[in-house]
């Protein structure tokens, strides 16, 4: 049994870390290399850097901004935002990802999966995967949530599995920035249906939203911003917490 990760997430608009509510009413939370060094001084597992508005903006990752986290950390680093080909990935690794996160792009050609796949390993490929429950049905959406499709979000996660992806990074667009924890029903389908690593996203607002989402759902990570942006739970204490209810974290 692999134990589970707690890993902090830097949404980046404009070069700054920020945090909405259900994908909207944006805030600043700081300075993204700053956070990061905290971070990975205070003992999170990985970090996950989304660059929010790359997509939208028509542009690509700060690629000057990854190498300058990625040179004051010493832990697995996934970034994304605006990855649509093969050779939008070398220079993000080159200056320090481990991983690559896609979205829209993957949703819009599913077959960049595969490629990337192909040129970098299923170890360096994770899909993200944001999606809403409208009328009983988990659409996924594209764009910084803010493009719904027809895609539902089991059907996709399966083929995103299929086409080599090594985890899936799935955020409950409903459960976005409001502290009321995850999207567990989701989740708990969302593991039965691939078998693949799984992060969380959406909803952590108490230590008590991490350890339902590892005792209720077979998730492999729980992934969290606001909370650790503003210090209302430290990572430490978190992983202390889980550790006295006999969750085996890293």
């Amino acid at each position: 049994m692999l134990k589970k990760r707690i890993i902090p997430c830097l949404d980046i608009k404009d070069g700054r870390t920020v945090k909405g509510v259900n994908f909207v009413n944006i805030r600043d939370a700081g300075d993204p290399v700053e956070l990061a060094k905290r971070y990975a001084e205070t003992g999170a597992d990985e970090l996950v850097f989304l660059d929010i508005t790359a997509t939208n903006e028509g542009r690509k990752t700060f690629v000057q901004l990854v190498k300058r986290i990625a040179q004051n950390i010493d832990i697995p680093f996934t970034v994304g935002g605006g990855i649509s080909s093969v050779e939008d990935v070398e220079p993000l690794l080159q200056n320090g990802a481990d991983k690559v996160s896609v979205n829209s792009s993957a949703v819009k050609r599913p077959e960049l999966i595969n490629e990337l796949v192909a040129a970098y390993g299923t170890q360096c490929i994770t899909v993200a995967i944001d999606a809403k429950n409208v009328d009983g049905k988990w659409l996924v959406h594209t764009h910084g949530g803010s493009k719904p499709t027809t895609k539902l979000l089991f059907d996709w996660s399966k083929e995103v599995e299929q086409r080599g992806a090594g985890e899936i990074l799935f955020t409950s667009m409903d459960n976005d920035g409001t502290k009321n924890g995850f999207s567990i029903n989701a989740l708990n389908e969302l593991s039965k249906v691939v078998n693949i690593p799984i992060i969380a996203s959406g909803g952590a607002g108490t230590k008590i939203h991490f350890l339902d989402v590892f005792q209720k759902t077979n998730v492999g990570a729980a992934l969290a911003a606001s909370i650790f942006h503003f210090g209302e739970i430290s990572i430490p204490d978190l992983k202390n917490y889980l550790k006295t209810e006999n969750i085996d974290v890293r």
